[in-house]
C-alpha cells in the first residue's frame, strides 16, 4: 500500500513538472513572438509550481519573466521594470550571465528613456522615481540620482528633492567632467553622445563639428538648491546655514548671494538684505535685475525716491524693462497720497484756498512726472490693461480728454 501511495505521488509530481515546463516553454515562445501579456499569464501559472522545477527550468523561468515584464522597453511602468530587474538578477544568480546581464542593462536603459519621456510630458514625479531606481540598480550612476533630484524639484516635491540632494552631498557627488558633442548633418542640431560612438558617427559622415565641452562641478548648485528648498519650506535658519555651505563651494555665485539676501528679507532683516544687494552690485554692476530688486526693497521700506533711482538705473542697463517703468509710476504716484490728505484737511479760508491751489499744482506735477513712463509702457506693450487704465485716469485729471477717449477706445 505504501508503495502504491509513493508511486501515485511521484506520478503527480511528474505531471506537475511536465505541465510547468510546458508553461515556461510557452512563455518563452510568447516572449519571442512579442506577446508579452500572454507570457505573463503563462508565467503566473508556472510560478505556483516553481518549487518542483530543477535549476535549469527555474533559470529559464526568471529569464523569461524578466523579458516579459521588460517587454519592448517602451512605455513600461516602473512596477513592471522593477519586476523585470529582480527577475534578471535571479536568473544571473542561477548562472545565466549573458542573457540576464543583457536584460538587466536593457531595463536600466528603458528606465532612463522612459524618464526622459516623462520629463518631456512634464510628468516629473514619475521621471524622478525611475531615475532614482536606475541609480539603485547601479550606484555608480550618481548622475541619474542628480537628475532624479532635479525632477523632484520640478514636481515641487521638496521633501523628496531635499532628501536626494543631501544624499548626493554625503556621497561627495561632483558631476564635473567632459561631454562629447557633434552636429547632426541632417537636422543641424548638436547631440551629446559617448566618445566612442561619436568617433564612429563622424566616420559615417552623418555628424560633423565635434566638440569636447567641460562640465563644471555641480556641488555649488546642489548646495544652492538645498538652501532654496529650506527657504520654500520656511526654514530660514537652515537655509542660511545651507547657503554658507554653498558659498564655500562657489563664493562668486550671484544666485547664491540673491538667495541669501532673500532669506534675510523674509526674516525682516532689511539692513542685511541691502548690504548683500550692494555686494551683488559690486560683483555684477551691469545686471538690471539687481537694481530692480533694490528698488523693490527701497519702496517697501518707504524710500520711494531711492526706489525710483534704482529703477532708473535698471532701465539704463535694460531699456525694455517695463516692470521697472511701472514701479516708477507706482513710486511717483505714492506722493499723491500725502497731497490729497492735506487737501482734505484744509478749510475755506483765503490762506487755505491758496494752499489748496499749490497742492493741486503739485498733484498735477506728480501726474506729469508719471505720464512719460506710462506712455512708454503702452508703446512697448499695447495690451497692458493696467497701464492703459492708469493713464486714462491721469489724462482725465489733467484735462486731456481727447487722449483719454483714444485710450478708452483701445481698452474697449
Amino acid at each position: 500500500m505504501k508503495t502504491n501511495i509513493f508511486t501515485v505521488a511521484m506520478s503527480l509530481l511528474s505531471v506537475a513538472a511536465v505541465a510547468q515546463k510546458s508553461e515556461i516553454r510557452s512563455a518563452g515562445d510568447a516572449v519571442e513572438d512579442g506577446n508579452y501579456a500572454e507570457a505573463k499569464t503563462e508565467l503566473q501559472t508556472a510560478e505556483s509550481m516553481l518549487s518542483e522545477a530543477n535549476d535549469k527550468w527555474t533559470e529559464r523561468f526568471y529569464l523569461y519573466k524578466g523579458q516579459a515584464y521588460l517587454g519592448s522597453g517602451e512605455n513600461a511602468s516602473l512596477e513592471d521594470l522593477e519586476t523585470a530587474a529582480e527577475a534578471f538578477k535571479k536568473a544571473q544568480e542561477m548562472g545565466n550571465d549573458d542573457d540576464a546581464v543583457q536584460g538587466f542593462d536593457q531595463v536600466r536603459n528603458a528606465l532612463v528613456q522612459s524618464a526622459i519621456n516623462d520629463q518631456n510630458t512634464e510628468n516629473y514625479e514619475s521621471a524622478s522615481d525611475k531615475l532614482r531606481y536606475s541609480y539603485e540598480l547601479n550606484q555608480q550612476d550618481t548622475l541619474y540620482l542628480y537628475y532624479a533630484a532635479a525632477n523632484s524639484l520640478n514636481a515641487q516635491n521638496y521633501s523628496e528633492a531635499l532628501e536626494i540632494y543631501n544624499e548626493l552631498k554625503e556621497l561627495g557627488f561632483d558631476g564635473s567632467g567632459v561631454e562629447y558633442v557633434a552636429t547632426n548633418v541632417e537636422t543641424g542640431e548638436e547631440e551629446i553622445m559617448p566618445k566612442e560612438q561619436r568617433e564612429l558617427m563622424l566616420k559615417t559622415g552623418e555628424y560633423e563639428n565635434p566638440q569636447d565641452r567641460k562640465i563644471p562641478s555641480k556641488k555649488g548648485e546642489i548646495a544652492k538648491n538645498i538652501a532654496l528648498i529650506y527657504i520654500q519650506e520656511g526654514e530660514d535658519e537652515k537655509a542660511i546655514e545651507a547657503i554658507k555651505d554653498a558659498k564655500a563651494e562657489n563664493p562668486d555665485n550671484i544666485a547664491l548671494l540673491q538667495a541669501e539676501a532673500d532669506v534675510y528679507y523674509r526674516m525682516g532683516n532689511k539692513e542685511k538684505y541691502n548690504e548683500l544687494m550692494q555686494e551683488m552690485v559690486e560683483k555684477n554692476p551691469n545686471d538690471p535685475n539687481i537694481y530692480y530688486n533694490l528698488g523693490v526693497t527701497a519702496a517697501e521700506l518707504g524710500d520711494n525716491e531711492q526706489a525710483v533711482e534704482y529703477y532708473k538705473k535698471a532701465l539704463e542697463i535694460d531699456p525694455e524693462m517695463d516692470n521697472a517703468r511701472m514701479n516708477i509710476v507706482v513710486a511717483v504716484l505714492a506722493k499723491e497720497r500725502d497731497l490729497i490728505d492735506e487737501m482734505n484737511e484744509l478749510g475755506m479760508s483765503k490762506e487755505d484756498n491758496k494752499r489748496y491751489e499749490e497742492l493741486e499744482n503739485e498733484r498735477k506735477a506728480v501726474y506729469e512726472e508719471a505720464i512719460p513712463y506710462l506712455e512708454d509702457v503702452i508703446e512697448n506693450d499695447p495690451e497692458n490693461v493696467e497701464a492703459i487704465r492708469t493713464t486714462i485716469n491721469i489724462y482725465t485729471q489733467l484735462g486731456e480728454e481727447e487722449k483719454a477717449a483714444e485710450l478708452k477706445s483701445k481698452l474697449e
